[in-house]
């Protein structure tokens, strides 16, 4: 049981008592339970719940989010996929210069350039040039 205050407490307290809801709980019980110190009882509880509350928050931001960067597409027929052999090209609708698209699911969340990495792995990267509109933090 919550409440927002000490005296709101004792007040909940003597509600169950006159109206025999705490039937089957001795008077003792009742009053351990609901006397606190009216300096820490109510803040303690909030702040623990607000503590709990920002480490749920904190830890979605540990949860991995797959990330996928679409350089084109290609709508080739079924048997020209199934002819194709090793150096088979398939031709995509985007230009070499053209922005690629940074995916999550299925939602563009944003658009970039492909750059080789500079630390000499030969791995690549995407500089981001925009972020869609509608995606927070934008």
């Amino acid at each position: 049981m919550s409440s927002d205050t000490p005296s709101d407490d004792a007040e909940i307290a003597n509600a169950l008592q006159t109206s025999g809801a705490a039937a089957g709980t001795s008077e003792d019980a009742i009053d351990a339970e609901f006397e606190e110190d009216p300096t820490s009882g109510t803040s303690e509880r909030l702040a623990a719940a607000a503590t709990q509350e920002g480490n749920s928050r904190r830890a979605i931001f540990a949860v991995p989010v797959e990330v996928v960067v679409c350089v084109g597409k290609a709508l080739p027929p079924i048997g020209e996929l199934i002819n194709m052999r090793r150096d088979a090209i398939i031709v995509l609708d985007r230009r070499i210069d053209d922005p690629v698209e940074i995916r999550i699911g299925d939602r563009v969340i944003a658009r970039g350039e492909l750059q080789e990495l500079e630390d000499g792995s030969g791995r690549l990267g995407v500089r981001m040039t925009e972020i869609v509109d509608g995606v927070a933090g934008h």
